[in-house]
């Protein structure tokens, strides 16, 4: 069912889920949501399965005209969202009527949003994705970014509105700044790099790069010291890996990176902070803590436990008193000042 006309694409605004797998020994990546986390609330927030498509947002936001009603939920980076004149909350569901124009007036907070729509994004499933992967053209909307005059269809065959409106709780909503600390498990080549090249990679502060994309983030800062340079025999790439090449800068490949690679890595950045590294705009400092594996899984964790705290937004007696309390006040504080 047609639900979105795009009326401008935005800077790279695509189709993305959790992206396609059992395909990397073919060369294809995973690509999806560079922000699960995100991504997956955005979809919990509108009754969709975890691994819906939604639409992933990037710096300059798109503006977007519903043409039924729909239930949408946007979470992720604070990117002045408005529905029409006034501002759009996120990380809540919210129902929107015919005729209304979403748009964007640009980053305050991170560099990626995300929008579910209930029923979830509805294109043609590639190699069991219908995430979008721009290098090869594959899935989304003809394997491509959002532009003018694009229709985005929902599935099923009429609009899916709920209840009531859902929640993320504050407490669970990321902040994200422009200092970033990721916790990382050293390996799977560490044993490649001097003592004092880890403590360097341990120790030291970078920046993010403007040559940064969905494929991997590029650091600038101090020099990785390789004990016997930076080739190996080339392996599997992880999401998160940390790969340093001759120049000794540190790469973190991301979704789209390629498959396999022969430049040691030096660690691997945890699945829960990978959409914090995601949410860093150029110029962005990035430091790096070693954990074990249990912080690791702890981490995880935290991480679902955050994801099952969301429920129906609850306008209780609590909030009645905190307003009568605000009133008394005003009024206390207007008979003062006569």
């Amino acid at each position: 069912m047609k639900t979105i006309e795009v009326l401008d694409g935005g800077m790279l605004t695509t189709v993305q889920d959790l992206g396609r797998f059992g395909y990397q020994r073919y060369g294809v990546p995973t690509s999806g949501a560079l922000d699960l986390f995100s991504m997956r609330a955005a979809n919990r927030l509108v009754g969709n399965p975890d691994d819906a498509a939604g639409l992933e947002l990037t710096l300059i936001g798109p503006r977007l005209e519903f043409v039924v009603p729909a239930t949408i939920a946007l979470t992720g980076a604070d990117l002045g969202a408005r529905l029409g004149d006034r501002p759009l909350p996120r990380w809540e569901s919210v129902v929107v009527e015919p005729g209304a124009v979403l748009s964007f007036s640009g980053p305050q907070d991170g560099v990626r949003a995300y929008l579910a729509v209930a029923g979830g994004v509805d294109v043609p499933e590639v190699l069991g994705s219908r995430a979008t992967y721009i290098r090869s053209r594959l899935g989304g909307i003809a394997g491509r970014k959002l532009e003018a005059g694009d229709a985005v269809h929902v599935s099923g065959d009429r609009p899916v509105l709920l209840g009531g409106a859902l929640q993320l709780p504050v407490p669970h909503r990321p902040i994200y700044g422009h200092a970033h600390l990721l916790r990382v498990v050293l390996g799977p080549q560490d044993d490649r790099f001097t003592p004092n090249g880890v403590h360097t990679f341990l120790s030291s502060t970078y920046s993010v790069s403007p040559q940064s994309d969905r494929m991997g983030y590029r650091l600038a800062g101090a020099a990785i010291e390789h004990l016997r340079g930076p080739d190996i025999v080339s392996d599997g790439t992880p999401l998160g890996a940390v790969q340093v090449a001759g120049d000794g800068v540190p790469i973190v490949l991301l979704a789209d990176r390629g498959t396999a690679g022969g430049y040691t890595k030096i660690a691997t950045v945890i699945g829960p902070d990978i959409p914090r590294l995601a949410q860093a705009a150029p110029g962005d400092e990035v430091t790096f803590d070693s954990v074990g594996l249990d912080d690791a899984y702890a981490a995880v964790r935290v991480q679902e436990a955050a994801l099952a705290t969301i429920g129906p937004i609850r306008h209780g007696p609590d909030v009645a008193r905190l307003r009568k309390v605000a009133a008394v006040v005003a009024t206390v504080a207007s008979l003062q000042r006569r």
